[in-house]
């Protein structure tokens, strides 16, 4: 009976995964096609300067805030693919002495990630509640506003979704503990 609930719960976290691949890959596409478009802002602000001796207003508010948003876009995936800045030397030789060490501590540095990214998180929703209740914006009225919030919406959502990035590379290194444990017992 067990073999069966197995068998059927596995399509169905398969397509969960698959799924949530498929949102981690399109915010980082979204934060690719983002950069692209950023920097044909810059130089057509720089041409515009040059040329008409007349910049766009607001280019440096919407690089500023652009960061942040292509950052938060970007990370889960970083984390999904291991380019997130680390160092793994010692990591990567503990867990190929002692793997169950390595998967021990792989299961804390995970679940430490995703503790981080959701301590973030608790202190971004008030801020985007009270972006988006004040009407808070950057930028000089008169010349160029922006609206704060969309941008502290996109910190939100790259939090959560890099937690639960965290979380699943947490419980892979846990899934790989015990199957190395069952292959020695």
């Amino acid at each position: 009976m067990s073999s069966e609930s197995s068998a059927d719960e596995a399509p169905s976290s398969n397509v969960a995964a698959k799924g949530f691949f498929g949102l981690v890959a399109g915010l980082n596409s979204v934060g690719t096609a983002w950069i692209f478009a950023l920097m044909l802002l810059i130089n057509v602000d720089v041409l515009a300067r040059y040329i008409f001796n007349a910049p766009i207003q607001g280019v440096a508010e919407i690089v500023e805030l652009s960061i942040v948003g292509i950052v938060f876009l970007q990370i889960s995936d970083a984390v999904r693919a291991g380019r997130l800045t680390r160092s793994d030397g010692v990591y990567l030789q503990i867990l190929m002495r002692r793997p169950k060490l390595g998967y021990s501590l792989g299961v804390v540095f995970d679940l430490a990630g995703a503790l981080f990214f959701v301590s973030i998180l608790l202190g971004a929703i008030p801020r985007l509640i009270e972006a988006y209740e004040r009407n808070y914006f950057a930028g000089n009225e008169g010349l160029f506003t922006v609206p704060v919030w969309p941008i502290r919406l996109i910190l939100v959502i790259g939090c959560v979704v890099c937690a639960i990035q965290f979380l699943a590379l947490a419980w892979r290194n846990f899934e790989a503990l015990r199957a190395h444990e069952g292959a020695r017992g």
